[in-house]
Parts: C-alpha cells; sequence; structure tokens
C-alpha cells in the first residue's frame, strides 16, 4: 500500500520495495496499481526515484495513462492526540482496501528503521497494522493522512499482533521526501 501525494511522487515505506531488482539502466522498478476518480484500477510500472532507509520511506513514480488520480489529502501530526480517533488503511493479507480503526495510544516513540538507526517521533496506534499495510496511510477522523504505516510489534513467536503499532508522522515524510524526489538520497547523503 501507499500514499499518493501531490508533490509527484506515491511514497511507501523503504521495506516494501527495498528487494526489488535493479534494471540495467541502475534504477529499480515495481508494479503498482492504483485506483483513478472514477474508481478504475490502474495497474503500471513505477520507478523507485528516492529511498531513505533512516526513515523507512521511499518515493515511486509512475504514468498515470492520463487518467485523474486524486492525491491523499494531507494533515498535520502535530497537533495530534493520545486517545484521538486514527484509521489504518492498507491491504493486509491481500485484502485490498482494509479499513481499521483505533487512537493514537502514544507520541514520540521510537522504533528501529531498516538500517538500524532509530525512527524518532513515531506515531504509536492500536488501529491494526499487519503485512500489507506498510506504506499505507494513517488517516484522522476527516480523513487526512497524519502517518505512513510502518511497524508493528509482534508477540515472540507467534507472528500476532501485539496491538502495539507504529507509523511515521507526516510531518517528517513531508520534510524527509523533497529530497528523496530531487537528489534520490536523503538531503544529508548528498555528499
Amino acid at each position: 500500500m501507499e500514499v499518493m501525494l501531490k508533490l509527484r511522487g506515491q511514497v511507501t515505506n523503504y521495506h516494501v520495495v527495498a528487494k526489488l531488482a535493479t534494471d540495467q539502466y541502475g534504477l529499480q522498478r515495481c508494479k503498482v496499481t492504483v485506483v483513478d476518480a472514477q474508481g478504475t484500477k490502474i495497474s503500471t510500472e513505477a520507478k523507485i526515484i528516492g529511498i531513505d532507509p533512516s526513515y523507512d520511506l521511499a518515493v515511486l513514480k509512475f504514468d498515470s495513462q492520463g487518467k485523474e488520480l486524486t492525491p491523499a489529502l494531507l494533515g498535520t501530526s502535530s497537533n495530534l492526540h493520545v486517545g484521538q480517533n486514527c484509521f489504518a488503511i492498507g491491504n493486509p493479507y491481500g485484502y485490498e482496501n482494509t479499513l481499521t480503526t483505533g487512537v493514537v495510544s502514544g507520541l514520540g516513540r521510537e522504533i528501529p528503521s531498516p538500517n538500524g538507526q532509530a525512527i524518532r517521533g513515531a506515531i504509536q496506534t492500536d488501529a491494526s497494522i499487519n503485512a500489507g499495510n506498510s506504506g499505507g496511510p494513517l488517516i484522522d477522523s476527516y480523513g487526512h493522512v497524519i502517518g505512513v504505516n510502518t511497524a508493528t510489534f509482534t508477540r515472540k513467536g507467534t507472528g500476532m499482533s501485539s496491538g502495539v503499532n507504529f507509523a511515521i508522522p507526516i510531518d517528517t515524510v513531508l520534510r524527509t521526501i523533497p529530497a528523496l524526489i530531487v537528489y534520490g538520497t536523503p538531503y544529508n547523503n548528498r555528499y
């Protein structure tokens, strides 16, 4: 699952696309399926144009084939509060367009990134996030994206969710992705 933004790209988690093959031009490509304004599914090839393993973010670029696509409505994560309703959208275990409900359980959490660094400021929620939810939106009651679903803690040895799930705050995403779109890497990795 991904979040399409007005910033000329589609955002997902780095861990979702990290193991894709690189083509002869050095580009990583993947297949994406998006839904246009009329509800028609469009499957197309996308290029990975930027990655940031330290925030578990990746930006994809694809041709919408002339179809009108509606970008996600963006909120802010700066005014979230514990107890606020939130909703996770994704394709858990292949079940498309699944919506789970919960509340913001905690703010300012620290979780591990794919490269071992800490992602600080994560949103904790009890809205179910499972395999297939990664990279999808965490939204508020107004339908605004407040985070990108990223991780869940599982009960050791069971693979079952413990109800402790995390999203990268949208404010962090919006600070990070412009450099990914322009340079392909985080701003601090350009030199």
